[in-house]
This record gives structure tokens, sequence and C-alpha cells, in this order.
């Protein structure tokens, strides 16, 4: 079974390039973020011709999360319970694999700006609705993938200048202490249950050469729960859809669990 996240930054946009790439990559379930369109436009009759159903969490002109899933969806649920927030950022859903149930948590998310502004405080108050939401469900869905734009460089080898970059937004010390916390609820970031290339990012600047000159961010993540993390086999970062006409500035991550 493959799982897959991927920040298309506007599905509108970017629609025939996510059909052109689950042509190519069949995976069981995508979870999208940024779909910037409202749930009225959202594009179910062209993503089920391509064998896909959808549920879908949209937002006008910002945010807004989807999963794409081969198998029936089911118990959906918008947002963190008890969260009040008016973005759309988190979405999730149980898939009825034939290997059995998985539990998918999409999230979108805050970028926080700058520290010291409101929306990096907003950040923050958010990361740790999203922790107490992630322990939640950990204890009613044992198989379980946190996927998403985290919008956090969680260690200096995730950025293309650790330095240069120290202590600004995405490499905070508050930013990457809630990515650890995450684990420290026995989530484990897939990418790294494996040898990777030195320089793995899945984010670019659009400005700059950003991607010609390989400077990114790897801030594109899959965490898995501690009873998935014996079934990973594999997890990569897919580079291909950023060499696109008007591309996306991220990339996909897909990860292979052998369930069952």
């Amino acid at each position: 079974m493959q799982i897959a996240t991927w920040n298309v930054n506007s599905l509108t946009v970017r629609l025939p390039q996510v059909l052109a790439w689950l042509q190519a990559n069949p995976v069981d379930a995508l979870c999208l973020q940024e779909l910037k369109l409202t749930d009225d436009k959202f594009p179910h009759a062209e993503l089920a011709a391509a064998g896909y159903q959808a549920a879908a969490f949209g937002q006008k002109t910002y945010n807004g999360v989807a999963i794409l899933s081969r198998h029936p969806l089911q118990d959906v649920v918008r947002n963190m319970p008890g969260f009040e927030d008016e973005q759309a950022r988190v979405l999730a859903a149980t898939v009825q694999a034939p290997s059995g149930p998985l539990r998918l948590i999409n999230t979108y998310f805050v970028n926080g700006q700058a520290p010291g502004t409101d929306k990096f405080a907003y950040k923050l108050r958010w990361l740790a609705a999203l922790h107490d939401y992630v322990a939640a469900e950990l204890s009613a869905h044992p198989h379980l993938a946190l996927l998403g734009d985290f919008n956090v460089a969680p260690e200096d080898r995730d950025s293309f200048d650790p330095e240069g970059l120290r202590g600004t937004i995405h490499h905070t010390p508050e930013e990457r202490a809630h990515f650890a916390a995450l684990l420290g609820l026995g989530m484990r970031d897939a990418f790294r249950m494996f040898e990777q290339p030195d320089k793995s990012f899945s984010w670019w600047d659009y400005r700059m050469l950003g991607f010609q000159k390989n400077r990114g961010l790897r801030i594109d993540h899959i965490l898995v729960s501690p009873a998935l993390q014996g079934a990973v086999q594999e997890c990569h970062i897919d580079r291909a859809p950023r060499k696109n006409p008007q591309p996306s500035d991220h990339t996909p991550v897909v990860a292979t669990l052998a369930l069952g």
C-alpha cells in the first residue's frame, strides 16, 4: 500500500498535474494541501474518473485539504475537535483498504510568518492542539499516519542553509520542539527510517532559481504510528513534478507500507 502527501498550491491550476501523477503513480491514498478552492468547486468527477473518491475541506483563495483514496473513506472529520479555527487545515479519514483500516490525518500546518508575530503565536497554539488531537486519535486508531505540509524543517539537514536560517520561520526551536513532541507520542518520520541522499528537500522557492540550485527545505512529512512502523518498506521524495511547467513549489512525498 502506498500513501503520499503533496502541497499542490492551487488544485485549480494543478489538477492536470495531479491526474497525470496519479496515472503514473497509482498510490492508494494521496493527501493534498493548499487546494485554494471551495468545496463546491472540488473536482470530484475528474478524480472519480481516475479511480479516486475524495473527502475535501476547502476554503476560498487560501488553505484547503483533501484526501484522495482508491478505497472507501469513512469517519471523516474536519478540523480538530475542540479547537476553533476558521482556516481549513486538518482533515482526517479512515481508508478502508483490503489490508485493514488505516487512519490518515492530513494537515496543512500554519506558516507562522515570523517569530514574535501574531501568526507565529497562532502557529504555536495550533501545534499544541494538534499534539493533543493526534494523541487522542492514536488511542482510537493504532494504524495511523500524519501527513502534510508541516512548515517545519525538523533538523539542520532539512535546510539548504541551516546556519543562515537558524531561528527563522520553519527553523525555530519552538517549531522543532513541537515536531519532536509528535515523535514523543511514538510517531516516526518515515523518510528518516531509511538512508537518504544528502540535501533531500520537498520545497523550493520559485525565486532565485531555488529548485535549480537545490536551495530547498524538507517541510513535507509522513509520520507513522508505532503499530505501522514495522510495515514501512520505503519512503521517498518525488522531485519530478517540480520540473513541470507551472509546478507547485512543493513536490510529493511517498511511503510504501506492507500491510495485511
